[in-house]
């Protein structure tokens, strides 16, 4: 779907995999967190394509989602609701209000896209540990199917 509407950048997530790896996987994931709207998976399943193992490839992107996830939460504190509103827009700023009111740590877990989530856990000031608990098992599991199908691709590729 992505590629419909950013062909482009799509391609140069590609190159910037296959010339850097790791590093790009995890700026690829750090970034996804905050505004861009590549996500790692195709990078995680993918990894033996690259020549990267699968495990790792899944582990870095997890590190690069959750620091980017406490930067945007920071950030959202910092910069504030009007900032915040500016970026996401207003209706999409009052659906995740809606969201977070009636769910709360669950809107963490089951929310997407991640990078809404984390902007919108910092502008309502949801507790930090919760946001970060909340975090680690929602990544935690996404990424790790993904390893997983990444791992039956080593696997069929061998």
């Amino acid at each position: 779907m992505i590629e419909q509407f950013f062909p482009e950048l799509k391609r140069y997530a590609q190159e910037f995999v296959s010339q850097y790896g790791y590093m790009a996987i995890f700026l690829i994931s750090f970034t996804e967190s905050l505004f861009q709207p590549i996500p790692p998976y195709p990078f995680i399943v993918s990894a033996p394509l690259f020549k990267l193992n699968t495990y790792v490839a899944g582990f870095v992107a997890f590190a690069g989602n959750l620091l980017g996830a406490l930067v945007a939460y920071y950030l959202a504190g910092f910069l504030g609701e009007a900032f915040v509103k500016r970026l996401l827009g207003e209706k999409l700023y009052l659906k995740g209000e809606s969201i977070f009111n009636k769910y709360g740590f669950f809107a963490v877990i089951i929310g997407e896209p991640y990078k809404l989530v984390c902007w919108l856990s910092g502008i309502f000031k949801m507790p930090v540990m919760t946001f970060l608990v909340a975090s680690v098992i929602a990544r935690g599991l996404r990424i790790s199917a993904f390893v997983f199908f990444g791992n039956l691709l080593e696997r069929f590729l061998h």
